[in-house]
């Protein structure tokens, strides 16, 4: 038996069921204590389509409203929706990547919808 964390075992299940097309990409979630990474991904040819991380959005030393790890998945969200919608994408399926639909992961893809996206 392999040693597999639960977010891996997760992620097995979900990847089983979940496939990106060229119609209709696979918007995959990595999350991590820090950043958020969001790629589209056309599964058939292996290709990134787009790509974003919170990494220049997140800032952990501000204190200000509006800085912090909930604002930039609101804003990573967005900007993949934009990238996606010039790339020509429209439709995705959600591979929300073992990690449970709340927080973060949750506000990064209501945020792609409201960008234009449709899951």
């Amino acid at each position: 038996m392999t040693d597999l964390t639960n977010i891996q075992r997760r992620h097995k299940r979900i990847r089983a069921k979940v496939i990106g097309t060229p119609e209709r990409p696979r918007l995959s979630v990595y999350k991590s204590n820090r950043y958020l990474h969001a790629q589209i991904i056309d599964d058939e040819a292996g290709r990134t389509l787009v790509a974003g991380s919170t990494k220049e959005y997140n800032n952990p030393d501000a204190k200000k409203v509006g800085a912090g790890k909930m604002a930039a998945s609101e804003k990573l969200g967005l900007q993949l929706a934009k990238a996606a919608k010039a790339a020509g994408i429209s439709k995705v399926v959600f591979d929300r990547g073992g990690f449970r639909y709340t927080g973060r992961v949750a506000t990064l893809a209501d945020a792609a919808r409201k960008g234009g996206l449709e899951f």
